[in-house]
């Protein structure tokens, strides 16, 4: 499909941080188009590239920008917030006790290393992410009583770790004008 044939609700911004790095690598920075519009009619952002697809008001048109930069840098949190999702990113969706990778995303859970019946903390240092078979198998347990030792041991990630495990899992749509800001730092083939 052609990106003059693109519903806009489809035709998203890559949104680049003033020294031109992606804000976030997984989920990606993406505006909205209109978001994208009122920013450049703030002067908020700089357009890098458009689309080839023009809206039009009345008073002006003009093309669709495909990737922008915020004028303003914004500094990258040094700890990323304890989510469920950084957890999952931070194991690479992987069950840490089978290794098994989870296609269906909602199969995967949780599970506390430590139980919380023993005292264990909901915190990065004792969560892990497990498929749902183990982490029923698992129970209350803790590891060694379970027979089940994780893969790897929990932990706090850095940022940088997270954007690392986040460019494993590319978006379902790439624009082409969005490559050259995505993988600028990518390893080149010989």
């Amino acid at each position: 499909m052609t990106v003059a044939a693109m519903p806009l609700e489809r035709c998203h911004a890559l949104v680049l941080n003033a020294d031109y790095r992606p804000l976030s690598y997984f989920p990606l920075s993406l505006w909205h188009w209109q978001t994208v519009v009122k920013a450049v009619f703030l002067d908020r952002v700089n357009i890098v590239s458009e689309y080839d697809r023009v809206i039009h008001a009345q008073s002006f048109s003009m093309r669709l920008p495909s990737v922008i930069a915020l004028k303003k840098y914004i500094r990258p949190s040094r700890h990323p917030a304890f989510t469920r999702f950084n957890l999952f990113l931070r194991d690479n969706f992987t069950c840490q006790y089978c290794g098994s990778e989870e296609d269906d995303k909602s199969e995967l859970t949780f599970d506390h290393v430590i139980p919380r019946a023993y005292g264990g903390r909901t915190t990065w240092d004792n969560v892990i992410a497990a498929c749902a078979r183990c982490n029923l198998a698992k129970g209350g347990r803790t590891p060694e009583e379970a027979n089940m030792p994780p893969l790897s041991r929990p932990h706090q990630p850095t940022v940088h770790e997270l954007q690392r495990n986040g460019r494993r899992f590319p978006p379902n749509y790439l624009h082409d004008s969005w490559r050259d800001y995505l993988y600028w730092d990518s390893e080149l083939e010989p």
